[in-house]
């Protein structure tokens, strides 16, 4: 089975390319990132999932992120990483998608302290991604500076799309995502609006990149569940900007139908100001 995004390189099937693997860009839950370079010439990524041994549950995640990715490649935007298509053989699945070169913003805010003129670019991009998606009534549901790459011009694109929904009738029920970025109504298995629990994960990530911790960051997994699902936001610092510490609470508002939508936030003062230029 091949599936190939119109806006692939090559008018040729997937099947048919002639590719080498390169460096090994990471590991995952799911499979292992390659760095690969087609014959003409083209570098791009693929991941490898194992198809051995997976279960009758492995199968159908399998499945399902196949569908979700015939989905996604359909789907063509700046911020957003470019998925080519899938390919498979009798022991893998390959996931061919855009080679964003500098890593994820969790690496990036490892090796620097991450400004606010620099986070809040990055967020304004984020934000452009997420309005895409969800003008197109898709949620990402694992929003997260690991799962934010970022390319040699400073650009940031969305990846990791294996939990992304396309919300029928607005009701997805389902707890997924990651412990320490997860809105309270999803913790609650209460959730009705995916849309809105991306905005929650969002201000969990902005919290990340401007702290360089998780939120939570000082709690075991299920102390910060416990806490999530009893409406208590991570902490923000009264050291961030007054900008970034109102945008952070505006997105980490308990009741979901109160949180602003992507694009309101668009209009938010910490992603719209102007910073100095430096001497």
């Amino acid at each position: 089975m091949s599936i190939m995004s119109p806006n692939w390189r090559s008018i040729h099937p997937i099947t048919s390319w002639q590719w080498q693997k390169g460096v090994l860009l990471g590991h995952g839950s799911f499979g292992s990132a390659y760095e690969c370079m087609r014959d003409d010439g083209f570098v791009f990524a693929v991941k490898e999932m194992s198809l051995q041994d997976q279960g009758d549950d492995g199968r159908q995640h399998i499945n399902q992120l196949e569908q979700e990715i015939t989905l996604l490649s359909q789907f063509e935007h700046e911020s957003i990483v470019q998925y080519y298509g899938t390919d498979k053989d009798d022991s893998k699945l390959y996931i061919f998608l855009e080679l964003v070169s500098r890593g994820s913003l969790r690496s990036l805010y490892h090796r620097y302290h991450l400004q606010d003129s620099q986070v809040s670019a990055y967020t304004k991009q984020i934000l452009h991604g997420l309005k895409y998606l969800h003008d197109q009534h898709v949620a990402h549901r694992d929003i997260k500076c690991a799962n934010i790459l970022v390319d040699d011009s400073g650009f940031v694109k969305l990846a990791d799309f294996g939990l992304a929904q396309v919300i029928k009738l607005n009701n997805v029920q389902s707890i997924t995502g990651t412990a320490f970025w997860m809105a309270p109504e999803v913790v609650r298995g209460r959730n009705s609006n995916w849309l809105a629990a991306d905005i929650w994960s969002l201000g969990c990530t902005v919290l990340e990149m401007l702290t360089r911790q998780p939120p939570y960051f000082h709690l075991e997994t299920v102390q910060a569940l416990f806490k999530i699902a009893n409406g208590k936001p991570p902490d923000v610092p009264s050291t961030l900007s007054s900008n970034a510490q109102d945008f952070i609470h505006k997105c980490l508002q308990v009741d979901p139908n109160a949180r602003p939508t992507a694009s309101q936030l668009l209009e938010h003062p910490f992603v719209n100001h102007q910073f100095p230029l430096p001497h």
